[in-house]
């Protein structure tokens, strides 16, 4: 088969495919293929595979080696990919004024104007979390450092219990966004600061849900054990007796049942994630409240174990849980396109090249910045860009719009 050559990343030697990038962090690390394997705790022809260009990287396997390396991941994933102008690289002219926000702790920021009053910074977290939920990563990145460095001042000149409620859940959504752009050094820093607001709120649960954010953190880092240890026990301390408290239970029983089978636990990821089911269902929409924006619902049961069983590479029993399922619009934007990413990976896997594509355009459609930006979309483009004797127009167009 003709092989199609597509390189979407830009300067800095990021135009290599994952496996090309595999390769060089192996040998730097002075690794044959067989060392390297040993250390990631996977065989030897799978990275041979990877490197060569055969089989596509999981996340899984992008963590295992970053962590064997010594680097971090998004280097493996060639991350954060930068445009060639201003246009292009907008989704990134946020992270200066983001990190210089979070930067501060407990030093009162110098604003040029007055912050918001806490009641309009309130408001203003609650459109942040929409266009965190919708993916919309320019928007959220331009409006965001001034909520947390107005948040700041409200917080550490007051000390009031809702004014660092309110500043967690910016840094939350600054976590959130960083991670996703390959920013791991600074999402760190930032979901420390939310895990010191949270000590000073006045909201039990808001401690679980950083542990929640720093889960998420450590499976991107390949330290899967350390997040299931860390949800699991946080799982156990959470107060059900509160509606919210149920949506917090089942949101880290969720991120229990995706690091279990990240690291491989098939009996353990099912476990968990059927006590997230169960807590779904007892989850009633109309009468329970979701404040945290978390989700926790039936459809969202569904598409977590279309997530178990993909990390578990059992593709077949993901594409039978996700047969005749249409995620309803009220689900996030971001949730919808993850799973149209994780079912275009089953498919990829299973060489059903064309229903691979087809997700991976879908996930594109629901939302576009996320899906441009997401390694695992990423390294599914670049693989099936391989597979075409002659490439379709359709894969031509988000090969370009990827690349820039």
């Amino acid at each position: 088969m003709a092989r199609h050559e597509w390189n979407p990343d830009l300067g800095g030697g990021q135009n290599e495919s994952t496996g090309r990038r595999i390769a060089r962090a192996r040998k730097r690390r002075g690794l044959t293929q067989t060392g390297l394997a040993a250390r990631a705790n996977v065989s030897r022809s799978l990275i041979a595979q990877v490197e060569a260009g055969h089989k596509p990287a999981t996340p899984s396997l992008v963590a295992a080696v970053a962590r064997a390396c010594g680097v971090d991941a998004a280097e493996i994933n060639g991350q954060p990919y930068r445009g060639s102008d201003r246009r292009t690289d907008a989704v990134h002219a946020a992270m200066p004024a983001i990190r210089r926000a979070v930067t501060y702790a407990d030093i009162s920021p110098e604003l040029e104007v007055p912050p918001r009053s806490l009641d309009e910074l309130a408001k203003e977290l609650v459109k942040l979390q929409k266009l965190q939920g919708a993916a919309a990563h320019v928007r959220l990145g331009g409006r965001l450092p001034s909520a947390i460095e107005e948040l700041t001042v409200h917080a550490v000149e007051s000390d009031a219990p809702r004014a660092w409620r309110l500043l967690n859940h910016a840094y939350a959504i600054a976590v959130s966004l960083t991670r996703r752009l390959g920013y791991n050094d600074l999402a760190q820093v930032a979901v420390e600061r939310a895990g010191t607001a949270a000590l000073r709120a006045d909201d039990p649960h808001l401690r679980h849900l950083v542990s929640l954010s720093r889960a998420l953190l450590l499976l991107t880092l390949g330290s899967g054990d350390i997040a299931l240890t860390m949800v699991r026990r946080a799982a156990g301390e959470v107060d059900r007796s509160d509606p919210a408290g149920l949506q917090v239970y089942g949101s880290l029983q969720f991120r229990a049942a995706v690091s279990a089978a990240r690291l491989g636990h098939e009996s353990d990821a099912w476990e968990h994630h059927g006590l997230a089911a169960e807590t779904a269902a007892r989850i009633d929409s109309r009468t329970r409240p979701d404040p945290y924006g978390l989700q926790v619902n039936p459809v969202n049961a569904v598409i977590h174990g279309c997530v178990v069983a993909t990390e578990l590479g059992d593709y077949d029993s993901a594409i039978r849980l996700d047969s005749g399922f249409i995620p309803p619009a009220r689900l996030y934007a971001e949730r919808r396109a993850h799973h149209e990413i994780d079912m275009s990976r089953a498919h990829l896997w299973l060489r059903d090249h064309d229903r691979a594509l087809s997700r991976v355009l879908n996930a594109e459609r629901i939302a576009p910045q996320m899906t441009r930006f997401h390694p695992t979309a990423r390294e599914i483009v670049r693989q099936l860009g391989t597979y075409y004797r002659t490439v379709p127009e359709r894969l031509r167009g988000l090969e370009s719009r990827m690349a820039f």
